[in-house]
């Protein structure tokens, strides 16, 4: 049996996934990346590796991705996270088309051809008003923890236009709604509705197609999910729990399967 390892190095979260050659999860890990990116890629490694009850000397293929995959050393292999998120996305789903990836720092819009590669792809990574930093600094303006934005939004009774186009007016528009009396949980949702609406932006760009895959960390609130079932009038993939988060990573695992049997292969061949 043969195991591979993902590493996505995000700019927020470190995530790392075990995975054996029938790609099944053996183990997973998440930690804040900080600012020494192979430090948290080796700590994220060890703890998937503790809850898989493996040592590093079993993992036969490392594949690093994220904006920090050049920084960590012992990978075998590094790859886009374009790429690893085709190709995780794919394996949960795998008739996806288009994948909408919205994480603290960027917001990725893809379209995947019928290789399951990746056709088209538009990023927002410019503005913190296009990215889940927003919604994250929104709730904490409001007293509120991350963790506490889903179940806000979801007792929202009607939704607070949010129309800023930067994050700093999107801030000020909160900080007027809020003194003219409007609820946390109303800001809240017309913060998510302003953020989907510049995922379709997004998501238009690239000629989406169904299926439509969402991951990203900020999915992991369904109060997004829902609002973009609602622009999109269809149905969605989302990763159950939060998996949305380890959709890149296991897609790098995926590839370090792919890679091993390339090699297989091609040894083969030198033999004969």
């Amino acid at each position: 049996m043969n195991y591979t390892a993902g590493i996505d190095v995000g700019s927020t979260y470190t995530k790392a996934v075990i995975l054996d050659e029938t790609y099944n999860i053996l183990g997973r890990s998440i930690t804040n990346t900080g600012f020494k990116l192979e430090e948290a890629a080796d700590r994220t490694l060890g703890e998937a590796l503790k809850a898989a009850g493996m040592n590093q000397a079993d993992i036969n293929y490392i594949v690093a991705t994220g904006f920090g995959r050049h920084q960590v050393s012992f990978r075998d292999a590094n790859v886009t996270d374009l790429t690893a998120s085709s190709h995780g996305a794919s394996l949960l789903f795998p008739n996806t088309r288009t994948i909408l990836d919205v994480g603290g720092q960027t917001m990725k819009a893809l379209r995947l051809g019928d290789n399951k590669m990746v056709k088209s792809f538009r990023l927002n990574d410019k503005c913190a008003a296009g990215t889940g930093a927003f919604l994250e600094k929104t709730a904490r303006y409001m007293g509120y923890s991350t963790e506490e934005i889903g179940p806000l939004a979801a007792t929202s009774k009607e939704i607070v236009p949010i129309s800023g186009v930067c994050a700093v007016f999107a801030e000020s528009e909160v900080i007027n709604h809020l003194s003219q009396g409007a609820s946390p949980a109303d800001i809240m949702h017309g913060a998510i509705d302003s953020l989907v609406g510049r995922s379709m932006q997004l998501m238009k760009r690239v000629r989406m197609q169904p299926e439509f895959t969402l991951i990203g960390g900020i999915l992991r609130f369904e109060s997004m999910a829902r609002v973009i079932r609602e622009y999109l009038k269809s149905d969605v993939n989302v990763p159950e729990g939060d998996m949305v988060q380890f959709t890149t990573a296991l897609g790098a695992a995926v590839l370090g399967h792919r890679r091993l049997e390339k090699l297989r292969h091609e040894g083969a061949l030198a033999k004969v």
